[in-house]
């Protein structure tokens, strides 16, 4: 257990971050945007001025210069994705921002069928239902992901069941992946999801 953000910076200068500058290797930092943002004021000066500094007595000069191949990729979820810190604007400015989109239906069901093992018929049922709900959610901040297909399938293989809107048992079952916390229960959800199920599973 860290006591404190000096300790937290120590860590993670002692280690893929130390290696990566010293060596010139790509740093994937993937959801930085779960650490406080304390813990990342160290990247600060390895963006702008390509030096990181050492905790005492880990190097003669205090810091050390980082490699002319030294390159970083951060990933992080949006902002209102629940268990994250807002990113440091100091941090921000160092960065090229790239927003991606979803990914395509092909590849979705794809990624659905390889986590999960259901048939393809029911990955593109499940796929076109959980497309469609995000269709109608984009904007409010919870808009589903590949991984609500992905959750949705995986229960269906573990009960051996089909994506079929005439099974309430599914219909539950996408329910409840569908709905964030905050709107469990609501009965316009399921509504919605029972007309997506009667449109895309019938």
């Amino acid at each position: 257990m860290l006591k404190s953000d000096e300790d937290m910076q120590a860590r993670w200068v002692d280690n893929r971050l130390t290696v990566a500058c010293k060596y010139g290797f790509t740093l994937i930092y993937d959801e930085f945007t779960r650490s406080r943002p304390e813990a990342n004021n160290a990247l600060l000066s390895v963006l702008e001025e390509r030096t990181l500094d050492m905790p005492a007595g880990r190097d003669p000069q205090g810091f050390i210069r980082v490699h002319p191949h030294f390159t970083a990729i951060f990933t992080s979820n949006p902002s209102e994705y629940a268990g994250l810190y807002k990113a440091q604007d100091a941090l921000k400015d160092r960065m090229i921002n790239i927003r991606l989109d979803h990914y395509n239906r092909e590849t979705e069901v794809a990624i659905t069928m390889a986590k999960s093992g259901v048939a393809r018929d029911d990955a593109e049922k499940i796929v076109d239902l959980v497309r469609a709900y995000r269709a109608r959610c984009e904007g409010d901040g919870r808009a589903p992901s590949v991984r609500s297909c992905i959750m949705i399938a995986r229960i269906l293989k573990a009960y051996d069941a089909r994506a079929n809107a005439a099974d309430k048992s599914f219909v539950r079952t996408c329910v409840d992946v569908l709905s964030s916390p905050d709107l469990a229960g609501n009965g316009s959800i399921q509504e919605k999801v029972a007309q997506l199920a009667a449109q895309f599973a019938p």
